[in-house]
């Protein structure tokens, strides 16, 4: 192989790459990025065996060729090496020449063969959405997806398309995530997107309402087409929750209030909670106000906030963290918070549409039976 590309283009796409590469895999080749010279392009793909990463740029092949580079120092490579115009070149013993203004690097590359071949998507689902709009609904709900593996499906995210409308959902078992956009598909379908792979298109994603992508759906893989980027991911198999199962459908209790007030108002008691010291907040919705306050061995600590209430009164004891991540990722400057009582989960929606829904569980509080 004997390429010649822009250093940039190059230093972009390895560290996008590198996104898909292990840190450490029993199949050594997996370390690496394979590096495909053909027709005018170098193909560099990076995969771990359940996320892929693929991308072409255009580049001046003398020589054909393919051959795997350990992802860490070739990314370190092309970061400091100074000069616009970055040559590679593998001898048949797989010995790599790269040069690069005055620089110049000689290591030892791998067989192309013992890197694993891609999956495709092997289906003819097919649909197209805006890149923003879909970066959007994956920030909006990604932090809901459980990190332990004891329900491997929860680690994912759900996609669930049906009568127009696309929508995704994460839960955890403590709370629960869901945005809902309109889009221009028909059909019924449902997958599970793992959210590893959810993370890392997210940064590929343009913030660009005009920008789209591709999403090739099979049997047991998803394909995100981005530009010049190629996701490949395996999608995660069994029953996902019964999520509208989950939602109470009717409240006792409704307040109308600022989610940035809300967020900093319960920020501002949880500085008493630590890892060591783990207590709930107590948020008792009364007529016009919340009353926040939370006891732990530091001390005590004392909130109020006005808010717009109907219905009864209540007193919920909630996890900090999961309440301020569902604010903060409503996105908005006024919500809803309905609830049916003490022990029913807390519904946070939109002023007016349906755009978002996230629940958080209660804590049960001290005193209460």
């Amino acid at each position: 192989m004997f390429v010649t590309c822009d250093r940039q283009l190059l230093c972009d796409a390895v560290s996008s790459v590198s996104r898909a590469v292990p840190g450490k895999s029993t199949i050594p080749a997996l370390e690496g990025i394979l590096l495909n010279a053909s027709e005018n392009t170098l193909t560099l793909s990076g995969y771990d065996l359940e996320l892929g990463i693929t991308t072409k740029i255009a580049s001046e092949n003398k020589q054909s060729g393919r051959i795997v580079l350990n992802a860490r120092l070739f990314s370190e490579m092309t970061k400091h090496m100074a000069g616009d115009q970055v040559t590679i070149q593998s001898d048949e013993k797989l010995l790599t020449t790269i040069r690069c203004g005055s620089s110049e690097f000689n290591i030892l590359g791998m067989d192309a063969n013992d890197f694993p071949e891609l999956p495709a998507a092997g289906g003819d689902q097919q649909l197209e959405i805006s890149q923003k709009t879909l970066k959007n609904m994956i920030r909006q709900t990604l932090f809901a997806t459980a990190i332990t593996d004891q329900k491997p499906i929860l680690t994912g995210s759900l996609f669930d398309l049906k009568d127009g409308f696309l929508k995704i959902v994460s839960i955890d078992g403590f709370r629960l995530a869901l945005r809902k956009e309109k889009i221009a598909y028909p059909d019924r379908l449902k997958f599970v997107v793992p959210g590893k792979t959810l993370s890392e298109l997210s940064k590929l994603l343009a913030d660009d309402e005009e920008k789209t992508l591709s999403i090739q759906i099979g049997p047991k893989h998803i394909v995100f087409v981005c530009g010049a980027y190629n996701v490949i991911s395996r999608l995660l198999e069994g029953e996902f929750l019964d999520y509208d199962a989950a939602i109470p459908a009717s409240s006792l209790t409704t307040v109308r209030v600022d989610a940035k007030k809300f967020t900093e108002s319960i920020e501002r008691i949880a500085l008493l909670i630590t890892d060591r010291l783990k207590s709930p907040i107590r948020c008792e919705f009364s007529q016009n106000k919340i009353a926040l306050s939370c006891s732990t061995a530091i001390g005590k600590a004392f909130d109020e906030l006005a808010v717009e209430l109907t219905g009864e009164a209540v007193s919920i004891g909630f996890n900090s963290r999961y309440l301020t991540d569902a604010l903060k990722a409503c996105e908005c400057e006024e919500v809803k918070i309905e609830s049916s009582g003490p022990l029913s989960p807390m519904k946070i929606v939109p002023v007016s549409g349906e755009d978002f829904l996230f629940l958080v569980l209660p804590v049960r509080l001290k005193n209460e039976n």
